[in-house]
């Protein structure tokens, strides 16, 4: 059986932080399904879902172990739907950590301890990186490209 975990979030855009947690969690995975999420109505995305899925997908597109696709509802739900015992999440600080420490405790308890959730520490240079900074600054017309990896 193969193992497999799934990273999920916004990706709006996908950042190096994310590039840099995809690249260190898949030796640990023979499958890694990146989520889009598709109805997070909290955010106001730029992009649509089906253009952040093709900018990943090409990133990726040498990786055979990568699959990218949309979800909607809840992340424990689309691991199941995928198979995987695993939720990947970044975190960048305490703040991350405590959120998404709050999230994994309520996801184990609705799957019985089926789904765990693994914590990926961002590397010190991308602590500071997040899709809504990378927003902010394009809107304001900065150039992004060394805080989105490359294509």
């Amino acid at each position: 059986m193969k193992k497999t975990g799934i990273f999920v979030g916004s990706f709006d855009p996908f950042t190096i932080g994310h590039h840099s947690v995809v690249r260190r969690v898949l030796p640990l995975f023979d499958r890694l399904v990146i989520g889009v999420v598709g109805d997070n109505v909290h955010k106001p995305y730029m992009l649509p879902a089906e253009e952040r899925m093709q900018a990943i997908r090409q990133l990726y597109a040498g990786e055979p172990a990568v699959e990218v696709k949309s979800y909607y509802g809840l992340a424990v739900d689309f691991a199941r739907a995928e198979g995987a015992r695993f939720i990947v999440k970044g975190v960048r600080s305490v703040k991350d950590f405590e959120y998404e420490r709050e999230q994994a405790d309520v996801n184990r308890l609705i799957t019985k301890g089926e789904v765990e959730t693994i914590l990926i520490y961002a590397e010190p240079q991308f602590s500071s990186v997040s899709s809504t900074m990378v927003r902010e600054l394009q809107h304001f017309g900065q150039d992004v490209s060394a805080l989105l990896p490359p294509l």
